[in-house]
């Protein structure tokens, strides 16, 4: 990171880096490689894995023509839907997929990873648990938990003839479709990953690596179920968002390739990482989908921005409007002013009174280095005026 600020990268630099990492991973791997990352962390509603990244993912990559492919991923979870979506097309697509993780792939991003061929894995990345998460009344919670605890109950009954006063009173809030709407969500996550795991993950597992005996298609399934039966089980990992590193996923028996091992290969995956992360900070960016050939960055509407449109009886159409634009990083504020007619006289009253054109390409950089991307704000513009901006 040291070295990019010292080199003063800009959003377009860091753009143009992240492509040329690209084409480096490519070159050294002999695939093609997608990245697919969401910034963790940012207070934004889209951030979830969602079926909008599938159509997006579903775009980008139609018209490839590479049988193999490899896929960077960094998501905090989302829809269970999208992601079987996403994995669908990916296999009706390409014949050989390797997932790639250095930061987080959680919950849904972690459906998607155990689809893959091979998974490779630096010492910064994780996986989590894919214990369905829930809405009952006002809270989220597992529903592993959930079907735990019903069970537990049930069998307290069978066992006592009866339960406490605030059991009871639990289990009567309890209806049949409730319970069945809980079941099948825990089993969605579970049929996925053990149909995957057992045709992808498992298809060149023929041999067992102590014994070296031959591994029947009856040993895939009950390892697909074990590896399942942890990853679910809310009770051993105490947190959905738990991070669980290559050592844990070890542990339960699931093979990953360690790119630390591979200087030069670590050296480009670390690098994506970094460069996606300095986007992040600063730009309004908050996914991002690239790959050597195209690249779609979602942008927040900016916060900080007072728009001052006329409302004038006398003045039906609108000519002009003020902006005031803050700096989201450092506070700095930028007047800025829009117009919808070639008018050099407009220009000459509002730059007299210190203020600045609307940037035609949506962006400011401010003096702290931060790309505010107005892109959002015009569109809302010139859709409530009903006309365009003129530069």
């Amino acid at each position: 990171m040291n070295e990019y600020i010292n080199k003063r990268y800009g959003a377009k630099e860091l753009e143009d880096e992240l492509k040329s990492l690209i084409q480096k991973y490519n070159k050294l791997k002999d695939t093609y490689l997608i990245v697919y990352s969401s910034a963790i962390g940012k207070p934004i509603p889209d951030l979830s894995l969602s079926m909008d990244d599938y159509y997006i993912i579903f775009d980008v990559l139609r018209n490839i023509e590479d049988k193999k492919i490899d896929f960077y991923i960094e998501t905090p979870g989302g829809s269970g839907e999208a992601a079987e979506e996403i994995v669908r097309f990916l296999r009706s697509k390409f014949d050989d997929i390797s997932f790639v993780v250095s930061g987080e792939a959680k919950s849904a991003g972690t459906l998607i990873v155990l689809s893959g061929d091979e998974i490779y894995m630096t010492e910064s990345g994780a996986l989590g648990p894919i214990d369905a998460q829930i809405k009952i009344g006002r809270s989220f919670i597992s529903a592993f938990d959930y079907v735990e605890w019903v069970t537990e109950k049930r069998n307290e009954a069978e066992k006592t003839g009866k339960l406490n006063p605030f059991d009871a009173t639990m289990v009567a809030q309890i209806s049949p479709g409730e319970l069945s709407g809980v079941q099948h969500s825990l089993s969605f996550a579970k049929d996925l990953v053990v149909e995957w795991l057992q045709n992808y993950k498992f298809k060149n597992w023929n041999r067992t690596e102590t014994r070296n005996v031959e591994v029947t298609k009856e040993m895939k399934t009950q390892r697909a179920n074990e590896i399942v039966g942890d990853l679910i089980n809310h009770g051993k990992w105490r947190s959905h968002g738990r991070s669980l590193k290559i050592s844990d996923l070890h542990e339960i028996g699931l093979k990953i390739h360690r790119i630390d091992d591979n200087k030069d290969l670590s050296e480009i995956v670390y690098r994506i990482q970094t460069v996606i992360r300095m986007l992040y900070n600063s730009t309004s960016s908050y996914k991002i989908f690239a790959t050597k050939d195209n690249k779609l960055f979602k942008q927040a509407v900016q916060a900080g921005v007072t728009k001052k449109i006329p409302k004038t009886q006398q003045q039906k159409v609108i000519d002009v409007v003020d902006l005031d634009v803050k700096c989201p990083k450092c506070g700095n504020k930028y007047e800025l002013y829009a117009k919808f007619i070639p008018n050099k006289k407009i220009d000459e009253e509002l730059k007299s009174k210190g203020k600045v054109p609307f940037p035609s390409n949506n962006k400011i950089t401010c003096d702290c280095g931060f790309q505010i991307d107005l892109t959002g704000i015009r569109n809302e513009i010139e859709t409530k005026v009903g006309r365009k901006f003129q530069f």
